[in-house]
């Protein structure tokens, strides 16, 4: 579904992701770990050209997003992102956030993009709050709007940027748990997190970043119980 060849990125003299290559397969749930400042958001902002690589090729299912000629804003589409803060409109109601894009983009008509909404909404449990404010939810409610407001638009790949981060701890398992249950959907998903449960629980593979390479990559198993570099190592001996 995704193949990055060698993926350079630089801001200025600081080189934050150095010759990433990885492919992505559809199904797949990767978790991309590794210390703070490692390039792990910039590669994840990179797949859907919010940062624009320096050099190398990003592919998205058999389309070179970056060659100049594709249609980006299209195949973003089809690539759902939930960043650390929510982004929601405040100005909007929930059921607005949700249906704004599908209608906008004239993906739906107003009655279907409603109708999903409202599924969406009973799905994480926030029926009631379909015509309230973003202020008025908890930051947890938000964030499971935010997701659910990427999946109205149908995506085939989710991207999730350190989506627990901005949470009060008792309000991460809730969005854990929204993520967790796409994952077990079938949601080909690409998640940046400082959550190692939930890699170690849901991953099919996991990453492990570091100075803007991908220093070593496994099954959870083996990059839990079996690390192999010493710098993962010592970053597990932190974290755990």
């Amino acid at each position: 579904m995704i193949e990055v060849k060698g993926l350079h990125k630089h801001f200025g003299a600081i080189q934050a992701i150095n010759g990433v290559d990885i492919t992505i397969e559809k199904g797949e749930k990767i978790v991309i770990i590794g210390p703070s400042g490692c390039g792990k958001s910039t590669f994840l902002r990179c797949l859907n050209l919010l940062e624009q690589p320096t050099a190398g090729e990003i592919w998205f299912e058999g389309n070179m997003l970056n060659d100049g000629k594709s249609d980006v804003n299209k195949l973003r589409q089809k690539m759902g992102m939930v960043f650390q803060q929510f982004n929601l409109f405040p100005h909007k109601t929930i059921r607005e956030n949700i249906t704004l894009a599908p209608i906008k983009l004239k993906l739906m008509s107003v009655q279907q993009a409603n109708d999903k909404a409202t599924s969406l909404l009973s799905r994480i449990g926030l029926s009631d709050k379909a015509e309230v404010y973003p202020a008025q939810l908890s930051g947890g409610q938000q964030q499971r709007v935010a997701i659910v407001r990427a999946l109205a638009m149908n995506p085939d790949v989710m991207l999730f940027d350190e989506p627990t981060s901005a949470l009060d701890p008792e309000m991460v398992g809730e969005v854990l748990d929204v993520m967790k249950e796409l994952a077990h959907e079938g949601m080909t998903m690409v998640v940046v997190t400082h959550e190692m449960g939930f890699a170690r629980e849901v991953a099919s593979r996991v990453l492990f970043m570091d100075s803007g390479k991908m220093v070593e990559q496994g099954t959870p198993q083996d990059i839990f119980d079996r690390p192999q570099c010493d710098r993962l190592r010592g970053f597990l001996a932190k974290v755990l």
